[in-house]
């Protein structure tokens, strides 16, 4: 009997002890909500950034919902990446009435024109607040990360530039 609560005593304590290093690993982190802004025609059916996801996007919609979490180090060191994923409809129009049978019909064919795409990412310097993982889908399949606290609206705001970037008929071979 006596080896049993030995036992369970230092299963406990072992517990508690990887419980409060699992804490105290957190605090080195900082939870941020994953927003997205699309800059494109088409639509972004998912996203993800560091394995958190991001709300759907409609063509040159966003910042409207956020979805929580993101993870990020409570502090900035240079070189940190992100890993964005996404699945983007190139014509995101519709004729039929959603969940009609033609529409489902349309839809068996319409996904097989998805595509998906993966981009490692710089993630700019920021301070000791991250209010967002800001995930931009610029023209071309090209992505950037923002950290900010401000919204497109205010005058400090980052990244007001690629409200302003048109889409090319053409892109460039990468």
């Amino acid at each position: 009997m006596s080896q049993w609560r030995l036992f369970g005593g230092m299963a406990l304590g072992m517990l508690g002890t990887l419980m409060l290093l699992a804490c105290q690993a957190r605090q080195d982190m900082l939870s941020a909500p994953v927003a997205g802004y699309n800059h494109t025609s088409a639509a972004i059916n998912r996203f993800s950034v560091n394995g958190a996801s991001g709300p759907n996007l409609g063509a040159y919609e966003g910042g409207g919902a956020e979805v929580c979490c993101g993870v990020l180090p409570r502090y900035w060191r240079s070189g940190m990446k992100a890993v964005v994923e996404w699945q983007k409809d190139p014509h995101p129009e519709w004729k039929e009435k959603p969940f009609s049978d033609a529409w489902n019909d349309h839809m068996k064919e319409h996904k097989q024109h998805y595509s998906r795409y993966h981009a490692v990412v710089d993630i700019p310097q920021y301070g000791e607040a991250v209010c967002a993982l800001q995930v931009h889908f610029l023209p071309c399949d090209q992505v950037r990360v923002s950290t900010t606290c401000y919204t497109p609206g205010h005058p400090k705001y980052p990244d007001q530039a690629y409200f302003e970037t048109r889409e090319a008929t053409t892109c460039p071979a990468l």
